[in-house]
């Protein structure tokens, strides 16, 4: 089926046509022979390797006249037009803050491009390979430069599955619903909201992308999302290959009712005061509920629970965080029995302490993630969860818990084998110092606890572990002493360690990539720099002799693996390039 071109897009064709062919406008339209004037073969495809005096033709006008004889002339340098003319009709979207793509951005069959895009001397292949790499803007204003990257941009539009998107604050609906008409194909859509979102642009994406398996919706502080509960509903009940569906600014839904059997992943932040939550998910493995840091939202969460462990049995991961998390919330949890559970993430509860701790570890012992930032558990709960969880827990978060001291830090890395990240930021402070900027310390207050204790004297830690690679101290400010010795480390955080002495920290984690030391003395960023940027120079202590003829030298033991033959210099072995993050 042929299309025709957008007008538009015609006069600019037109334009370049006129500097290819080099005939004069105000004529009328003339072709010439389809053959060569010099061997009489045809045209396309051909090069004439006849020279003047063979073939007979005496008049070099004649022949300069031909096309033929242009056609092995590259055109001149197209001229900037004074309006330019677009070949599409889109143009509102801009993504200037989305990096450039990569192979995998635009997936699917690579089409084999031949002739019929007229793409100059560069082979369709390789402009499909370079057009693919461009962000949406800037491959809309590529469609205008001739009919071949037009169709080209079009044919790449086609097999497009994921788009990421930066909708400014002026643009509108139907310019998002003109750009997402041209992926048919579309399984993927990620879009940074700087205006309101509301269901009309829900509509929008449920009519130009019939076949969307994941959906993102991510919104910045200048955007509204005034999407209802019924309107989210209706949307997710509509797009039956939907499995992950993540929207943010959630704060109007009001109620919620889901019911898909395709939907896998749930993510859902800002919700604000949810009079009712039903969801009927049967294959839902992971969900995500981020509650907003209002003293006043009403969401029963024990409901909320309850209908987890009614309808979505499949669940492996849960995420909570809220304010008004309890004891009694993680009782209903451990009451709903989801056997499949692996990662359980209960944030800002300030009223889960040890006893909910064990009610968790009796119900759930094959956790591999547990995540319960802002509780007031203590050392007795880290005991508890070193007891059940050695086996299988590698990710232990533990942020904003007062009543944790380093104590119970070693004895969690010291008693978890399987370890690879661990987060003990805020445990260890200072009460007394303000370390934290105000940027920094707005969006993680300390837990009111009845038992909390104040840590007047200054504490060191010591940890080694074979596994562990990423650890994160950010303000422990009460710590003056650390030790490391984690050969797999390669992510440490120290961000405001104000009182941590430079004399008393010893880093042994050669594979240390980065470390984070914001807010720390300037002394004390010395002593990071010298002990993770410096090469290591290792001395060849092995013993040597040479034989009786004095011919070879031979290294001490002999069962040695072989060695260089130059053993009696010194061996350079370079650590990782390591980057201390200090603004």
């Amino acid at each position: 089926m042929h299309h025709q071109p957008h007008p538009e897009a015609a006069g600019a064709i037109t334009a370049y046509d006129g500097l290819t062919t080099g005939s004069d406008p105000k004529r009328g339209k003339k072709r010439g022979s389809y053959n060569c004037g010099r061997c009489g073969l045809p045209k396309k495809g051909h090069s004439c390797h006849s020279s003047t005096g063979n073939t007979g033709v005496d008049s070099p006008s004649t022949s300069s006249s031909t096309p033929s004889a242009i056609s092995n002339v590259r055109p001149p340098p197209r001229q900037p037009y004074s309006q330019l003319r677009r070949a599409l009709s889109f143009d509102n979207v801009d993504v200037p803050d989305i990096p450039k793509s990569d192979e995998n951005d635009f997936p699917g069959d690579l089409l084999e491009l031949g002739s019929d895009l007229d793409s100059g001397p560069l082979p369709g292949n390789c402009m499909w390979e370079v057009l693919r790499r461009l962000p949406p803007p800037t491959l809309l204003s590529a469609a205008k430069v001739c009919k071949g990257w037009r169709e080209c941009t079009r044919r790449l539009w086609r097999a497009a599955e994921e788009l990421r998107l930066r909708v400014p604050e002026r643009a509108q609906v139907g310019s998002v619903g003109s750009l997402l008409q041209k992926c048919p194909g579309l399984v993927r859509l990620s879009l940074r909201m700087e205006s309101d979102v509301d269901a009309t642009m829900l509509a929008c994406i449920a009519f130009s992308c019939p076949n969307l398996e994941s959906m993102e919706i991510s919104t910045s502080d200048t955007s509204t999302n005034r999407i209802t509960g019924d309107e989210l509903g209706r949307f997710v009940a509509d797009k039956r290959c939907l499995s992950s569906l993540k929207v943010e600014g959630c704060s109007n839904l009001g109620s919620l009712a889901l019911c898909s059997s395709s939907l896998s992943t749930l993510w859902l932040s800002g919700l604000y005061s949810l009079t009712k939550m039903v969801l009927n998910c049967p294959n839902l493995k992971e969900i995500s509920l981020d509650f907003s840091r209002q003293e006043n939202d009403s969401t029963d969460l024990v409901s909320v629970i309850e209908g987890l462990g009614r309808s979505c049995m499949r669940l492996q991961n849960i995420h909570i965080a809220s304010i008004r998390l309890s004891h009694t919330v993680v009782l209903a949890l451990t009451a709903a029995n989801l056997r499949g559970l692996r990662m359980v993430s209960l944030v800002l509860g300030s009223e889960i302490t040890d006893a909910s701790v064990a009610a968790i570890a009796s119900t759930y012992s094959k956790l591999e993630l547990l995540d319960l930032s802002g509780s007031s558990i203590s050392d007795s709960g880290i005991g508890m969860i070193c007891n059940v969880f050695p086996g299988t827990l590698s990710s232990l978060l533990l942020a904003l818990c007062p009543n944790i001291t380093s104590s119970g830090i070693q004895f969690a890395t010291a008693q978890l084998p399987l370890l690879e990240l661990m987060d003990c930021g805020m445990t260890v402070c200072d009460t007394n110092s303000n370390c934290l900027t105000s940027e920094e310390s707005s969006g993680c207050d300390l837990p009111k606890t009845p038992n909390g204790k104040i840590h007047l004297i200054y504490q060191k830690l010591i940890i080694k572990h074979g596994r562990l690679k990423k650890l994160s101290l950010w303000g422990c400010s009460g710590l003056d002493a650390l030790y490391l010795n984690c050969p797999e480390l390669n992510d440490l955080n120290l961000i405001s360690c104000s009182n941590l002495h430079p004399e008393r920290l010893l880093l042994q984690c050669p594979r240390l990539e980065s470390v984070h030391a914001s807010g720390c003395q300037h002394m004390l960023v010395e002593a990071i720099q010298s002990q993770v940027c410096n090469d290591a120079v290792i001395e060849n202590n092995f013993a040597n002799k040479r034989l009786a003829d004095g011919s070879k030298r031979v290294l001490i033991p002999d069962f040695l693996h072989q060695q260089s033959p130059h053993d009696d210099m010194k061996m350079r072995v370079k650590k990782l390039r390591c980057t201390v993050v200090v603004d």
